[in-house]
């Protein structure tokens, strides 16, 4: 770990936990657990703060929905002790994926690669 990479760590959370954060974990955390992700959860002792520390990407749609509800504390006990259910309708988890090479691009968007062709269309022209 360089230099840079030491000072980017005090002073900026998008590169990962602060050396704050860190410390604050090592001091008061308690760890709950991981999600399928390889984010880590944590509470203090009396339960009063809950945070996540993200593996790689700093993004907060890569947390799965049933951290997500301990997170924000829709219910108290986290998937570890008491987890969810699944629906058969339900599908895998997928973090947003705006920005990236694999976003929703409609028919017509100048981001498609191959060109639409329509019918259904045909230029004015004035004569």
């Amino acid at each position: 770990m360089g230099i840079l990479n030491k000072l980017l760590r005090c002073v900026t959370w998008w590169n990962g936990q602060t050396l704050n954060t860190q410390l604050f974990t090592w001091r008061k955390g308690v760890k709950v657990g991981d999600d399928s992700q390889g984010n880590c959860f944590y509470k203090n002792i009396d339960d009063s703060r809950r945070w996540v520390i993200y593996n790689g990407e700093v993004e907060a749609s890569k947390v799965d929905p049933q951290w997500h509800g301990w997170l924000h504390r829709t219910w108290d006990e986290p998937p570890t002790e008491k987890p969810l259910r699944n629906q058969v309708w339900e599908k895998p988890h997928q973090p947003n994926l705006t920005g990236s090479e694999m976003a929703y691009a409609p028919a017509g968007s100048i981001r498609r690669t191959e060109p639409v062709t329509r019918r259904d269309y045909e230029a004015w022209s004035p004569e």
